[in-house]
């Protein structure tokens, strides 16, 4: 496959962790990478960089339109949820291929409010979610979510559990985001309370085409990086990570995704974590691009999906029909300064001396 592609974010961890699918997938690709930050892309193992203005900058496009057609590129990648979301308004703009879902799926499923709703209303499992629009309210969140012992409060939009913490307690949730509103000018309305989820945490990743379930893989997250930096001690990156064979978390996915768009096309990666009877419920999915850990989906199994991601962007044939490749006893570790490693159950002791105590 002699394609060009270019993918956003070069160089940080999400970013490297594709172009290492990818490559090894298919070392004929030529990858190039853009950054808008110089430090990240320094460290980018694409075959060529470019430095990039911020979103927010009113010559990104042209910037981008002008990458294109200087590397003759055939896709572009979107590796972030704000790149996304960008790139989804450029969609009759840039000169090369995209794979996204339709704008107003990219949307929805960017707020994790409306997201929540939507799939209630739909029968599909998701936590029982409440918006905040002032400090006053949240007793009434409170009495209308009772008797959970606590609710889970986090901001409905953003990645990275980003101002995510158990609450017990209205008093403990307003100053929580009073804090928030306080230190980081963020607004009371940009949080919701939810029911705290308190089974297992769970991560899917699937590919669709015009409608059509192509592949589909789960992970469980069984540990976390920073735990500790964290006051809900949790969140979507996880450190040990392990290939798990769950028909019911995929069933869930695909019913979800189906739900968005009966013609929907892209890359979905789904979080679900089981609530008190072990039913997963989706709690967040980000649209239109694969997940920072994508790794454990591409380097087990069956295929690499992040190359499949490709060739169907491609429109090269793909002999996949609601695949779910699973590949059992494989883990995932992950942690700051190191390259995500990738282990069968087999391997985990090879090498190592135990020490008798």
């Amino acid at each position: 496959m002699a394609a060009r592609l270019l993918i956003t974010g070069a160089g940080a961890g999400p970013g490297s962790n594709l172009i290492r699918s990818l490559r090894t997938g298919d070392p004929s690709l030529f990858i190039v990478g853009c950054n808008a930050d110089r430090f990240f892309l320094k460290k980018s193992s694409a075959d060529r960089n470019y430095l990039i203005p911020p979103l927010t900058h009113p010559a990104l496009s042209d910037v981008l339109r002008r990458i294109i057609e200087t590397e003759r590129i055939n896709l572009l990648i979107p590796n972030s949820d704000q790149d996304v979301r960008f790139v989804s308004g450029l969609r009759d703009e840039v000169p090369c291929r995209l794979f996204l879902p339709g704008k107003t799926v990219i949307e929805l499923c960017q707020d994790k409010h409306d997201l929540v709703a939507f799939l209630r209303a739909r029968g599909i499992p998701a936590p029982v979610t409440f918006p905040v629009t002032d400090a006053a309210g949240i007793e009434e969140i409170f009495r209308q979510l009772a008797p959970r012992s606590h609710l889970w409060c986090r901001m409905r939009a953003g990645s990275g559990s980003i101002g995510a913490i158990p609450v017990k307690s209205p008093e403990q949730a307003r100053s929580w985001i009073r804090c928030w509103e306080g230190i980081r000018g963020v607004p009371a309305a940009s949080f919701i309370l939810s029911e705290y989820l308190p089974g297992r945490d769970f991560s899917c990743q699937s590919l669709w085409l015009d409608g059509k379930l192509v592949l589909v893989k789960t992970c469980e997250r069984l540990s976390y990086i920073g735990p500790g930096n964290q006051p809900s001690m949790a969140s979507s990156i996880g450190a040990l990570s392990k290939a798990v064979s769950e028909p019911r978390v995929a069933e869930v996915c695909a019913a979800a995704i189906r739900s968005l768009d009966e013609r929907v096309s892209g890359a979905f990666s789904v979080d679900l974590k089981e609530d008190a009877d072990g039913v997963p419920a989706i709690t967040e999915i980000n649209a239109g691009r694969l997940s920072s850990g994508t790794n454990i989906f591409d380097l087990t199994g069956k295929h690499n999906m992040a190359i499949t991601y490709v060739r169907l962007a491609l429109g090269e044939p793909v002999d996949l029909f609601e695949e779910y490749d699973v590949a059992e006893d494989f883990y995932m570790l992950r942690d700051l300064d190191t390259v995500p490693a990738i282990f069968h159950v087999e391997e985990l002791f090879d090498g190592i001396q135990e020490v008798e105590s």
